[in-house]
């Protein structure tokens, strides 16, 4: 029998064995809920869970366990441990069993494991990239990796893989998105929250959120068709910077488009959170406006937006399709923004895109490139964590 028959027969073994005991407890109160210590709905909810988990856990285990495996023996052992929860439940089944306890206990236990399964995911992505990163400093040396000025993999050997091109790129493209999206961003926050009526608000901050809900490939699209040709034209030819439509500019404006919902909606929360005694007390005092939201909104906000930048360029950092397809994929270290480059992420994905020999250092690296990423967008997080939680005000 498949697995999802499997599946489907526990859930209505749960299913029934909810209705079923609800009726039961009802009965052996006499009709009468008032002599249940808990209500028939918990009484219920404590067959369908121990009829339905224990049995989904040995699905799930042995799937992980055994994913080829054949699943003969599988369908009868989860039918008898769904089955054996449900008796379970009826015999508990008493106008004085706690079935509430019961059902909490459950719930708290499966939110616990939920948590440590996100903790374990982590933990396995981070243990998986430092093993393969250790494969790859055996064969290849860090003081190159991390100091060297050249990226040229090669596959029949004699590759040069440093890291400071991939890095500058990455660095470089990420400012230029933070220079467009951080002012628009907070600009509109600002009035969106102090100046903009409910009814113009309404509407203006879900028109500007739309742009976080359009597919990262659709930006990309827009840099390659639009966006590069017109710097190009306008800007890099008549200047003499450069004829390629594929540019950090290119590449960053775009990246800032899409990072402005995220600094103005993370902006916007944050100053709505400053108390409005604040404002009335400056206004009180003769301020105007414009100098209550300088001189008193935004300090009291400012550790807040700060650690909104630094998680837009933690977003910004990791981003890879509107890079490959508006910044190019050259490798270099140059200031001329209207030159293509390119960023960590895209290394990654063509380091490990075809028929490659993952014993080869060529593609290694790109674990070691990802463990980078990694530890840079972590220390961004903590220090955003950290300016937020030591300057932020506490107001009663």
């Amino acid at each position: 029998m498949p697995v999802s028959w499997t599946l489907l027969i526990v859930l209505a073994l749960a299913a029934v064995g909810y209705v079923v005991t609800r009726a039961r407890a009802i009965a052996q109160a006499g009709g009468d809920v008032r002599r249940l210590h808990s209500r028939p709905s918990y009484h219920g909810w404590h067959a369908a869970l121990l009829t339905a988990l224990p049995a989904l856990f040995l699905i799930a285990i042995w799937r992980f366990v055994q994913p080829s495996a054949e699943v003969t023996l599988l369908t009868p052992l989860a039918l008898l441990l769904a089955a054996a929860g449900l008796a379970f439940a009826l015999i508990r089944t008493a106008p004085g069993f706690r079935a509430r306890n019961a059902v909490e206990s459950m719930v708290k236990g499966l939110l616990i494991l939920c948590s440590i399964i996100a903790i374990l995911t982590t933990a396995g992505i981070v243990f998986s990239m430092l093993f393969e990163t250790g494969h790859f400093f055996q064969k290849y040396s860090w003081q190159d990796f991390f100091f060297g000025t050249t990226w040229s993999p090669k596959f029949g050997g004699g590759s040069q893989l440093g890291i400071l091109p991939l890095l500058w790129g990455t660095i470089y493209i990420s400012l230029i998105a933070l220079a467009v999206s951080v002012p628009i961003g907070l600009f509109a926050a600002i009035y969106m929250s102090e100046y903009a009526s409910v009814r113009l608000r309404s509407v203006a901050k879900p028109a500007i959120e739309v742009l976080a809900g359009i597919p990262t490939i659709v930006y990309g699209l827009f840099a390659l068709i639009t966006v590069g040709p017109a710097l190009r034209d306008w800007f890099a030819q008549p200047m003499g910077l450069g004829s390629s439509a594929s540019s950090v500019m290119t590449a960053g404006l775009v990246m800032g488009i899409m990072l402005i919902p995220f600094v103005s909606s993370l902006s916007d929360d944050i100053i709505n959170a400053v108390p409005q005694s604040l404002r009335d007390g400056a206004l009180g005092l003769g301020s105007t406006q414009s100098e209550t939201v300088r001189k008193v909104v935004l300090p009291a906000a400012l550790p807040g937006i700060v650690g909104a930048v630094l998680l837009a360029a933690s977003r910004a950092i990791g981003e890879t399709m509107i890079v490959v397809l508006g910044a190019g994929a050259a490798a270099r270290m140059d200031l001329n923004p209207f030159e293509a480059m390119t960023t960590i992420t895209v290394k990654i994905v063509s380091q490990l895109t075809g028929d490659n020999d993952f014993a080869a250092p060529e593609t290694l690296v790109a674990f070691a490139l990802g463990l980078t990423l990694f530890v840079t967008t972590l220390v961004l997080n903590i220090v955003a964590l950290y300016v937020v939680r030591k300057y932020r005000e506490q107001y009663e």
